[in-house]
């Protein structure tokens, strides 16, 4: 008899401050348009979103109103990480967001970024109520996964909710989250352009407790151009014991410090 297919993991992202930035909310739009019940309403469906905008317009004034909704931008860092994730994990959006969610996504780019797509505003629900949580996992028929949010409140929503719940406030902290749970490769490749340098470099961070620290010759060179090519520094766990991806950041500080750069194993 043949076997159902293993599930991928699943990797489930909120959207605002994880992968798409926003300047900040001028206080008078902020008290307004984020005000307990208001703000409900628009992100469980009970109101459009233009009739959300058509509420704050009641108190601000329209133009106002108009420049504030814009579309916002996206993380360039984490919506690298979110492709690298995708090769092996089946990764959705769960965002508390108003009906213009979807067009959103479009005008991002972003539309064909995930596998799934959960909008409160569709469901009814929003984060932290610990019952969307479960109503996605069934619907997706995993048993659980991890949840990345920059809200405190909703990671622990979703560790209620059977999640692996992580509160991740930059992209640093989302990079981390994916690393030590093996989501994105655990290997960085530090590629500098002088052999000296790079064993030098090597034996420096082998003692500090870096690991493996090999050096190898960039194997997309040619035979023929031998005073071009790059070295390869292999950096899988760091002097932390996390994998080395979970410490990018500090290795491309590394890298710039010595004329080289950073890429995946």
């Amino acid at each position: 008899m043949e076997r159902t297919p293993a599930l991928k993991p699943l990797l489930l992202l909120d959207l605002d401050g994880v992968l798409r930035s926003y300047a900040p909310t001028p206080p008078r739009i902020a008290e307004v348009a984020f005000e307990p019940s208001l703000l409900h309403r628009a992100v469980t469906g009970r109101i459009t979103d233009e009739q959300w905008h058509d509420a704050i317009a009641q108190v601000v004034p329209r133009e106002e109103v108009d420049a504030w909704a814009v579309t916002g931008s996206v993380i360039p860092e984490a919506l690298a990480l979110v492709r690298t994730a995708r090769r092996q994990c089946f990764v959705a959006l769960l965002s508390n967001a108003t009906t213009r969610l979807e067009a959103d996504l479009e005008l991002l780019g972003l539309d064909a970024e995930f596998d799934a797509v959960f909008n409160s505003a569709r469901m009814g629900l929003a984060k932290p109520d610990p019952a969307i949580y479960r109503r996605v996992l069934d619907e997706l028929g995993y048993p659980t996964g991890v949840f990345c949010d920059d809200s405190a409140e909703n990671a622990a929503a979703a560790r209620e909710a059977g999640l692996d719940g992580v509160h991740v406030p930059d992209t640093a902290a989302l990079r981390k989250a994916l690393a030590v749970r093996g989501l994105i490769p655990a290997t960085v490749l530090l590629i500098l352009p002088d052999r000296d340098e790079a064993e030098e470099l090597a034996a420096s961070m082998l003692e500090d407790g870096w690991g493996p620290c090999a050096v190898h010759r960039d194997m997309l060179a040619g035979e023929d151009d031998a005073e071009d090519v790059d070295w390869v520094i292999e950096l899988t766990t760091a002097p932390d014991g996390a994998p080395a991806s979970a410490h990018r950041d500090e290795l491309d500080d590394l890298a710039d410090r010595h004329e080289g750069f950073t890429a995946e194993s």
